[in-house]
């Protein structure tokens, strides 16, 4: 992976890390915070959409996915907290 290939990568995680703290608590998470639950996200997001047959390409698809899966993930993180 090259360094410009990297960057991309921890912004999107970055970004959808933010957008689903955002979505599920009202704010982030800071960077790293948000760089970790992004890239988690982006794991949970594309298993999720490949299983129901959801195909989203592009920088704002990927963004979409992670963003997703983020938000998947603060939620079961969140009926965890609860427990």
């Amino acid at each position: 992976m090259s360094l410009t290939g990297l960057l991309v990568f921890l912004a999107i995680g970055a970004t959808a890390g933010w957008l689903g703290g955002l979505i599920m608590k009202g704010s982030g998470f800071g960077l790293l915070g948000n760089i970790i639950v992004g890239i988690i996200g982006a794991v949970i997001g594309g298993f999720l959409f490949a299983a129901l047959g959801i195909g989203i390409s592009g920088l704002v698809g990927s963004i979409v996915t992670a963003t997703a899966g983020a938000v998947v993930l603060l939620f079961i993180a969140s009926l965890i907290r609860r427990a």
